[in-house]
């Protein structure tokens, strides 16, 4: 049997409430579902030296960020008792409030459910080589340090 292909995470430009409500509407048939975790990362308008943040460009190292997001999915259905699990990131340019990261964990019982998402953001942003530069109004940049 052939392992597994890493799926493709990537989504270029915002992740829109459309995706997110349709993405939850495809498991309302998987009856052995009782409870689902989500996870939405905003794009948020901090305000810098530079001035307010308008958005994110995000760019990764794709073929390696698509392995490593792999072995985080099959670390986190071994983990946990989980009946699946989607991971969705931006690619390109994210405007300040719209979503750039949507991790989507379904189990049987709330408990894995809840504990599987939190486990699968916090290694996605220690270990996915994704980087953002965060722009401003005048067209100026610095690059994004993910903060835990």
């Amino acid at each position: 049997m052939a392992p597994n292909k890493p799926k493709n995470i990537f989504i270029n430009g915002p992740i829109t409430p459309a995706f997110i409500a349709e993405s939850i509407q495809k498991h309302s048939s998987k009856k052995s579902i009782g409870a689902h975790q989500l996870f939405l990362g905003q794009v948020r308008a901090d305000v810098l030296p530079q001035g307010a943040i308008t958005g994110i460009e995000y760019s990764a190292y794709e073929t390696m960020a698509l392995n490593i997001a792999y072995q985080i999915s099959e670390d986190a259905f071994a983990k946990f008792n989980l009946t699946c699990m989607h991971i969705y990131h931006s690619l390109q340019t994210v405007e300040a409030g719209q979503i750039c990261l949507f991790v989507f964990t379904s189990s049987s019982h709330r408990f894995d459910a809840v504990n599987a998402c939190s486990y699968v953001v916090e290694r996605i942003k220690a270990e996915l080589p994704i980087w953002g530069k965060e722009l401003f109004a005048d067209n100026t940049y610095i690059w994004k340090k993910n903060l835990i």
